[in-house]
């Protein structure tokens, strides 16, 4: 343990890291104040822990139904697997090519996955985190078809130039057995019958292997005799067969809409046309086509008709008409609609054996956004409920919040609460999906994680013991009024679409205050009450915040630049304010501009609101004399004070939620003091017109005033049309970045600014954009939507000049400070203070911490007759780049939280109120000249600062090339320290209060917009991010985690036996009418079809296996495996040794004898005997 001195300064930092620490200041902590750091490099390593949310872009599902275990592949290469709620597990196959098809070898805790890069592998999943055992690459032909037999070893693969090659999935060597296409067709046919479309044998005899060819033509090959038995034609081409259970029938989907049924023992024609959604003409002639039947099954029950569940077939005239899945049973057609399109489905059935009667009970549906199961065993078709957390993309993610170790009342609450939410009408029966066991982690401290959504919603989810589970939803929208059509949309909307996202969330968990703050300049507060109430009227504050600047001709270099000064725009409460205007038409009317509009018109009739979160008061920004208010940037709120402060370009407003007034509204430059130091000027005049909103931004004046600032969702022409070019800019930019940190070149703040707003002006919604409605708008124009923490690069500092860059200046033209964070706490508000008292830090996205002092009234039942006390003490320091967080440290560096009142029912009586409500804490008196240490952390550095002397004691640069995205003061092993995640992907943290630096890892191999939006730290080394449109990705940065993290993970395989092989019967058995085996090791064996073609594949050993594990060792655990592995190999070579030794010696020895045996022959004889 080592002990820092917070009066010196630590030597042998900058050794290591570019930290410098600044020389004792007067007013320093004395020599015997010393804080004792107990965080080390050791406590802390980075690793995934696991992903939750539905696979995005998925191509592929699997089912084992033994292990009931489900699989779904992706097209960026991730496997996603589920068993029972709560047991998931993520692996990605290290190419990145889609998943074309999943095979699980049923029972044996393996999957075969095959890809549009022509590679199958095979994954182990008997451990925790699955690794790939096998790989064959194949050199000259695409893989189209894969089948794995049930209980065999031997895998078919179809190619695209019509020929079948099988592997040994034990050695995953090829077979010299090929089945080629030349062979399988007629030979008369004269045009090649096209890629391999299925593959699957009899179910009555394992030596007949139908095949299914694209063009329509689909063959029963007879293994044994390697030739075609019979051959099947359509006209239309094929894309799936199924078998009846008895190996007498099969079906066929066909392109034009028909399933055809065919005998195996006739050829000529079909025994069955039929097409299930076709119009029959009354003159009988053939149906008119519909669309192609992507998929069949054909599943057979014991005592009823059989299911037969197809995809696709609907007519052409159904226009508009949503994907569909078709149930035929006996006489009765059931049409099921669909939310999204259909990837995939799968027909759940009681045996995997395919000889026997199947009985299928749901079907598993895959769609593009959504995960259905069906059941077929309840009329009417009803579906599973979902236990995966699979709706996180319900609507679009807008923000994050995590918070680990909160109090453990919270969930209970939440759930209660929650639960009043869920749907009726759902299956009675269990989750049918319900393989593994859970995890036997130790972690049990509750964790929450907060969604804001495009739709105006927030999702509370229960993260503890790596599940996801979600408790409540809240729906702010309900408080506005909704348009019902797009001519009565109102034009004071400041976006086009979603004007009830949310743009940024302050949840206190002790107090379970909510304070959300949407993209239409809206705040709303909530409480959290377990009684329903009717609110007649919900309580509207409306402020107006304005910036006004002089007219003043751009400044000439070479000439002295007038200033341009801010100044606040008067605003007030309801109770002192005229009634607020309210829009009639939406038009600029000859009456003059719009003035004192809010952007959504609050509801007017009572609202009913349901257990849970509850409004407590609406807060709105005003248009102000034709301009439309700036969108919120920063909001804070504190249930011991009751107080809310949010702030924008224009500055900042204090709102006092329990007496439902407006107690300060201020712009930027009346929060600094005449002589201040830091006070930040503009260096041109405002534009006529100035786009709104933190999201918005144009830096082009000629685009209309009604294109420029759209919903985030809203597409985008130029300069990057489509999501790929704008994630190619953006990956550009990020790799320039990388390239530079790597190299250690230094560059020129004026260059790297550039650098970072030309990746930031690159049009990129602040949220990924879903198919639909945003398509439609794709080719609409709409001003630069950056992500919130774009505003903090406007203008860092006094040294940034103009550029060239015609973009570059355009922003610099309207750039501004703006409110960029903000900490409500117990300190000192000025250097001569003595006592501490409540206080406001402010940060701005030019480095300027500010001091606002509060003061309460002293007593509860004053607290809501007497205005709080409001005045802005000025900077106590600056920083480079926009403040990202702020924290109070006490003198033995423990954190200071901010206060907060305990929860009560707001609902219960007024006198348990006031006797629950705990009065403010008044002025207390601290020992010491500094006893408070401020913890800062920018965009670029970190500094501690002594409160109150207001001297920094300690400063840490942490990015000299990149920039700082997300900063958090996190607790961790009992103690605290800042975690930070950097745009080229750097995750690092620093110890508290000497920032020593503790961990630096290149996390990410990219910067990725999403992820740089929702990455947010929590408690006890946990953190997270949006990973993709509709999956959350957890990460820890702790030791113990990582080392524990294998206890904590679900467990895929468990040990079940295979259900017993049907019975064949006495007759079956006597006249051989049951099923035929075929001893495929004999067939397909080297000994009989030889070796494959060396060149046709080649075998790549996996990371899981023997010679992928030698290969792959490294770190401390690969050095032990190679020594322990070279010692094996010496002891080997030293049994060699001592074999040849001894094999010398009894040489040696033999020789000996035979030598004296020679002797003994010729002792006694002359030499002329010899």
């Amino acid at each position: 343990m080592k002990k820092f001195n917070i009066r010196k300064v630590l030597d042998g930092l900058t050794a290591v890291s570019s930290s410098s620490s600044s020389a004792a200041q007067p007013g320093t902590p004395r020599d015997n104040d010393v804080v004792q750091e107990t965080l080390q490099s050791e406590h802390f390593q980075l690793c995934k822990t696991v992903r939750h949310g539905f696979p995005y872009q998925s191509s592929s599902m699997a089912f084992d139904p033994v292990q009931k275990i489900l699989a779904i592949g992706t097209q960026t290469g991730a496997l996603r697997l589920f068993g029972r709620a709560g047991v998931e597990c993520y692996c990605q196959h290290d190419s990145g090519a889609a998943v074309i098809q999943l095979q699980f070898l049923i029972n044996e805790g393996a999957l075969v996955s095959a890809l549009t890069d022509d590679s199958i592998h095979l994954w182990n999943l008997r451990q925790k985190i699955p690794a790939i055992l096998h790989s064959l690459k194949f050199n000259r032909e695409r893989i189209t078809y894969c089948h794995l037999p049930f209980q065999s070893k031997w895998l078919y693969i179809g190619t695209e130039r019509g020929n079948i090659h099988i592997v040994n999935v034990e050695s995953f060597t090829l077979s010299g057995y090929v089945i080629m296409w030349n062979k399988a067709i007629e030979l008369s046919t004269k045009t090649h019958p096209g890629p391999v479309v299925h593959i699957s044998d009899n179910p009555m005899d394992e030596g007949k292997l139908l095949i299914g060819f694209e063009c329509g033509v689909v063959v029963l090959w007879d293994l044994k005799s390697k030739k075609a038995d019979y051959r099947y034609n359509y006209d239309e081409a094929i894309h799936s067969v199924a078998w009846h259970h008895e190996g007498k029938q099969f079906v066929c989907s066909h392109s034009d809409g028909t399933l055809t049924t065919w005998n195996v023992r006739a050829p000529a024609k079909p025994a069955q046309i039929i097409t299930p959604h076709g119009k029959q003409p009354k003159d009988g002639k053939k149906p008119e086509p519909c669309k192609p039947i992507l998929k069949v099954e054909y599943k057979t029950t014991r005592a009823g008709d059989p299911f037969m569940v197809l995809s696709g077939g609907l007519s052409y005239d159904t226009v508009g008409r949503r994907p569909c899945l078709t149930v035929m049973h006996g006489k009765s057609t059931t049409v099921l609609e669909m939310d999204y399109p259909i990837v995939d489905f799968l027909t759940l059935c009681e045996t995997p054996y395919p000889n026997d009667y199947q009985e299928p009970y749901a079907v598993v549906v895959l769609l593009e956004r959504d995960l259905v199961l069906i059941d077929l065993g309840q009329i009417g078709y009803p579906i599973f409920e979902n236990p995966y957390p699979l709706t996180i993309h319900e609507s679009p993610v807008t923000c994050c919040e995590y918070f680990a170790d909160c109090t453990a009342e919270i969930i209970p609450a939440l759930y209660s609460v929650g639960s009043r939410q869920k749907r009726q009408g759902y299956s009675k029966k269990e989750w049918p999906i319900s393989g593994g066991n859970w995890g036997q982690g130790t972690q049990s401290y509750p964790e929450i994680i907060l969604t804001g959504h495009a739709d105006g919603s927030i999702k509370f989810w229960d993260a503890s013991a790596l599940m996801l589970q979600v408790l409540y939803k809240l729906k702010t929208a309900k408080v506005f009024e909704r348009a019902r059509g797009k001519d009565e949309k109102p034009s004071t909307d400041i976006v086009e679409e979603d004007p009830f996202a949310i743009q940024t969330l302050s949840w206190c968990p002790e107090s379970r205050m909510l304070c959300v703050g949407g993209v239409s300049a809206h705040v709303i507060v909530y409480r959290f009450s377990k009684q329903e109430i009717t609110t007649e009227v919900v309580e509207l504050l409306e402020v107006r915040m304005q910036c006004e600047f002089s007219e003043v001709e751009s400044p000439d270099p070479g000439g002295e630049q007038t200033p341009t000064l801010l100044t606040s725009g008067a605003s007030a409460s309801p109770q002192e304010s005229e009634p607020p205007v309210q829009p009639s038409t939406g038009n600029n009317s000859s009456d003059g501009p719009r003035d004192n509009i809010p952007c959504l018109q609050v509801r007017s009739s009572p609202l009913k609101q349901s257990p849970g979160y509850q409004v407590e008061l609406v807060i709105q920004l005003v248009w102000v004399s034709g301009e439309p208010p700036q969108q919120i940037t920063s909001l804070a709120m504190n249930s011991s004070y009751g107080l809310v402060v949010f702030g924008n370009s224009n500055g900042l407003a204090v709102v006092d939620y329990l007496q439902k007034t407006l107690l300060f509204n201020m712009g930027m430059s009346e929060l600094y003091s005449p002589s201040e130091p830091y006070q930040r000027q503009l260096r041109s005049p405002r534009k006529p017109r100035q786009p709104s909103g933190a999201f918005c931004d144009s830096n082009d004046g000629s685009i209309p005033s009604e294109d420029r600032c759209k919903s985030p969702t809203s597409g985008s022409t130029s300069p990057c049309n489509s999501d790929d070019e704008r994630k190619q800019n953006f990956i550009e930019k990020a790799k320039m970045s990388r390239k530079i940190s790597s190299s250690g070149e230094q560059k020129s703040d004026q260059e790297e600014r550039l650098q970072q707003l030309d990746f930031l002006t690159c049009k990129m919604p602040f949220y990924c954009m879903i198919k639909g409605k945003a398509a439609a708008r794709r080719n609409k124009k709409w001003g630069i939507c950056r992500a919130m923490f774009a505003l903090r690069f406007y203008a860092k500092d006094n040294s940034f000049t103009r550029s060239r860059s015609s973009s570059v200046t355009s922003i610099d033209r309207e750039s501004r400070e703006t409110i960029s964070s903000f900490h409500f706490c117990e300190s000192y508000p000025r250097k001569t203070e003595s006592l501490v008292s409540p206080c406001l830090l402010v940060g701005t996205t030019q480095g300027s911490v500010i001091m606002v002092a509060l003061s309460l009234p002293p007593g509860a039942d004053q607290r809501l007759q007497q205005p709080v006390g409001i005045s802005s003490c000025g900077t106590i320091i600056r920083l480079k780049g926009g403040i990202l967080t702020m924290a109070l440290l006490d003198s033995t560096g423990a954190l200071l939280p901010p206060s907060y009142e305990p929860w009560h029912d707001p609902n219960s009586s007024d006198e348990e109120k006031l006797r629950r409500r705990r009065p403010a804490s008044s002025p207390s008196s601290q020992e010491g000249q500094d006893s408070q240490f401020a913890v800062l952390c920018s965009e670029k550095q970190a500094k501690v600062v002594a409160v109150p002397s207001q001297t920094c004691i300690y400063k840490h640069s942490i990015t000299e090339t990149s920039f700082v995205l997300r900063a958090d003061v996190v607790q961790m092993g009992g103690t605290n320290c800042i975690a930070c995640f950097c745009a080229n992907g750097h995750i690092m943290t620093l110890s508290l209060p000497s920032l020593r630096p503790l961990l630096d890892v290149n996390y990410l191999p990219l910067t990725d917009m999403r992820i740089a939006r929702t990455f947010c730290f929590s408690n006890l080394g946990q953190a997270l991010y949006l990973t993709s449109p509709t999956e959350i990705q957890r990460i820890t940065y702790s030791q113990e985690t990582c080392d524990n993290l294998q206890e904590m993970l679900s467990e895929l395989f468990t040990p079940v036996e295979t259900p017993e092989a049907p019975n064949r019967g006495f007759f079956k058995g006597l006249f051989g009418g049951g099923a035929q085996s075929l001893d495929r090791e004999d067939l397909f064996g080297e000994t009989t079809a030889g070796k494959a073609s060396r060149s046709l594949a080649q075998h790549i050993p996996g990371p899981g296996s023997m010679e992928g594990m030698k290969g792959a060792a490294s770190g401390v655990v690969g050095e032990l495996a190679r020594a322990r592995i070279a010692l094996d190999e010496r002891g080997q070579k030293l049994g060699e040794l001592d074999e040849r030794t001894a094999a010398m010696m009894a040489s040696a020895e033999s020789f000996s004898k035979h030598a004296h045996d020679m002797m003994l022959k010729y002792k006694d004889k002359k030499w002329y005997q010899l």
